[in-house]
């Protein structure tokens, strides 16, 4: 069965065409006023469904990539097609008239297949144990279910006193949409409607169960990717519930925003309070491909001094802590991953976002020197 997205109704241009018929053409009938309405299956199969409508239309005819001939025609606009690979293709409607002049709809279809795995073993990973440090906790995400020693899922909307969690967000976290299986925890964000938002995600803390002052932390993870698409792997103050944000302080070791060629690209930053919000950070990019081709490992080293900000062990940004408008970052911090759908920063879903999006965490180590 075929769980389809809402139908988006895409606009073209419009091309009327006349046919190479050596028949005498009757212009009233013309056709007009075409319009083709996409709808994807959400279940990563690759199915999609074409609507074409027009007036005074005769037939509809429906050609994939650069085809000469018709794919497919037929007299109800209905065009089914299943892609076998992830990739951008152009599908050519044509309403014909009974003139024999045809209107012409280009459509270009972004797929994505959830067959399309990136193996855990694809991409870099880190050691069990470095010299000078002790491995004080990890979460290697085996077993069939999210540990409830470690995590607690948040739910909702962030409403009534933060919706939109502060950054307009559009999705509704649920617990259903993290899992665990094969070594990997799956966070999973999808168009679908709950709580009056149109799409849910998935976000998980360590709040008052795991939470640490100082140390080296490696996250090995493998990131989604589209327009509007936020994953995150953070740190909070544990004393947030009595000080507030950002007296509480707030370490990203991950961030990364979708679309726009943005996803060979992470961005690392604290925000504390000093007499207000302050903020600073850095970002690396890869010298080729993007974060969603395989597993890398977003990593911090925090001392009595620095927070320094590492991919795949390559250093790319750093800040000294020891100012004393920056207590907050000696105190104890607890671990969050989510992935939103849109918001301030990243913008908003369009056409070209595909769901569901998946952020896969391979494991999370935590080592303080000995």
């Amino acid at each position: 069965m075929h769980y389809l997205l809402p139908g988006i109704f895409v606009i073209v241009s419009l091309f009327l065409t006349i046919s190479c018929s050596d028949d005498v053409i009757d212009d009233s009938g013309d056709p007009a006023n075409l319009k083709v309405e996409v709808t994807y299956a959400d279940d990563g199969s690759g199915y999609v469904q074409l609507l074409a409508t027009a007036d005074n239309v005769k037939e509809f005819e429906f050609r994939l990539g650069n085809n000469q001939e018709p794919d497919e025609v037929n007299t109800t606009g209905i065009f089914e097609y299943t892609f076998e690979n992830s990739g951008i293709y152009e599908v050519d409607v044509r309403a014909i008239g009974a003139s024999g002049r045809f209107l012409r709809s280009v459509i270009m279809l972004t797929i994505e297949l959830a067959g399309d795995d990136v193996s855990v073993d694809q991409g870099y990973t880190t050691p069990m144990q470095y010299d000078g440090w002790d491995l004080v906790w990890n979460d290697e995400f085996e077993g069939n279910s999210v540990n409830t020693d470690y995590w607690t899922f948040e739910i909702g909307d962030g409403c009534p006193n933060l919706c939109g969690w502060g950054n307009n967000e559009w999705q509704y976290y649920r617990s259903q949409n993290a899992w665990v299986e094969g070594g990997v925890l799956t966070i999973e964000a999808r168009r679908e409607n709950v709580g009056n938002r149109n799409y849910t995600s998935a976000r998980m803390k360590t709040q008052g169960k795991k939470y640490f002052t100082y140390g080296r932390v490696d996250i090995r993870a493998l990131l989604p990717k589209g327009q509007g698409i936020w994953p995150a792997l953070w740190m909070l103050g544990e004393n947030i519930t009595s000080v507030s944000w950002p007296a509480s302080g707030e370490i990203d070791i991950m961030e990364m925003i979708g679309g726009n060629g943005r996803e060979n690209q992470v961005h690392g930053t604290v925000h504390w309070d000093s007499n207000g919000h302050a903020q600073a950070g850095g970002s690396y990019t890869l010298p080729s491909g993007t974060f969603a081709d395989e597993y890398h490992v977003f990593s911090i080293i925090w001392d009595e001094n620095l927070i320094r900000w590492f991919v795949n062990d390559i250093q790319y940004y750093q800040i000294d802590i020891t100012p004393g408008h920056m207590t907050e970052f000696h105190e104890d911090f607890f671990f969050l991953f989510n992935v939103a759908v849109g918001g301030n920063w990243p913008g908003y879903p369009d056409g070209t976002t595909v769901f569901p999006q998946q952020m896969r965490v391979d494991y999370i180590r935590v080592f303080q020197k000995n």
